[in-house]
């Protein structure tokens, strides 16, 4: 399935900030906000000593996150130089050199960690995606983040996913709906046996905007069948069922008369969710669902071993 160009998120004053807070948290600041510094190089190396650093990967992975590498630099200082060698989004194998950079060598060895931090935590979540993309390939089926992500970084961490070939889930509670199980019994307890699936998706469907998308995550292939007879979600989330289950689920919402179907592509579509790894991924695929989505891709994904190497 084709994916959109991969363009970076903005540099706003949100991430401005979140480097900023990484650079302080490990060179100390004091009075009025002024860095207190980094007494080893300050020690240890000339103030005048200029010299040049390669980023270079040490495991096989996918990288993201060298656009923030000149942002993170010049919060130690201007006028530093930075170079990329690999785009985000690009496979590297052990002894790939992903970024240069030139100035102080003080700046250089003060910005390390931050800037391998940054750097390696998104790439080590670009790399397991691809690794689910990887085990899908040939299938009609993508990979789906959730918003399991790191506290102030999903943005971040949702790029990383599109680094690695996978496709966003809403980014928020602000960009779209999904009735889950929780939303349904505190309905049910004022509106009791009455209130249907349908009817509520269909309701909500007719007053949500026609660019916000509408989830329903259903745990039985009878909640299914009520909401494919008459509802309103765009994508019904399969949770936890089995492969049996999710072919079924497949198998009922392709019988549905042709009028009811996009030009485009079936609706609703099937995302399936809960209890997926890489062992299991491609069976769960080839049951036909539209989608897989894995909290795993941002909140279990090892750090990209990468370092930094002075000429």
């Amino acid at each position: 399935m084709p994916q959109p160009p991969l363009i970076p998120p903005p540099l706003d004053p949100h991430h401005m900030a979140l480097i900023r807070m990484a650079v302080r948290e490990d060179m100390g600041h004091g009075t009025y906000g002024t860095l207190q510094g980094d007494r080893t190089v300050e020690l240890a190396i000339p103030q005048e000593l200029r010299g040049v650093a390669t980023i270079v990967a040490r495991k096989p992975g996918v990288i993201s996150g060298t656009y923030l590498l000149p942002a993170i630099l010049r919060e130690y200082q201007v006028g530093i130089d930075c170079t990329t060698l690999t785009p985000d989004g690009i496979a590297v194998q052990p002894g790939t050199a992903v970024a240069q950079i030139s100035g102080s060598v003080r700046t250089i060895l003060s910005a390390e960690r931050v800037l391998l931090n940054f750097l390696g935590h998104l790439s080590g979540i670009a790399t397991l995606t691809r690794r689910y993309v990887d085990a899908i390939a040939g299938t009609n089926t993508v990979i789906c983040d959730i918003r399991k992500t790191t506290p102030a970084f999903r943005v971040l961490d949702k790029y990383a996913v599109r680094c690695g070939g996978g496709v966003n889930h809403r980014m928020g509670l602000y960009d779209g709906v999904m009735l889950k199980d929780n939303h349904l019994a505190a309905l049910r307890e004022r509106f009791g046996k009455d209130l249907t699936l349908a009817k509520l998706t269909k309701r909500i469907r007719g007053e949500l905007p026609t660019d916000i998308t509408l989830w329903l995550e259903v745990d039985t292939l009878d909640q299914l069948a009520d909401e494919i007879a008459g509802g309103g979600a765009n994508i019904i989330l399969l949770d936890n069922m089995s492969c049996d289950q999710m072919r079924r689920a497949v198998q009922m919402r392709d019988a549905l008369p042709i009028d009811k179907q996009s030009a485009k592509t079936k609706t609703p579509l099937l995302e399936a969710s809960g209890g997926i790894t890489l062992e299991n991924v491609r069976s769960v695929a080839e049951t036909g669902v539209d989608r897989i989505s894995i909290g795993a891709l941002t909140h279990s994904a090892p750090v990209l071993d990468l370092s930094l190497e002075l000429a």
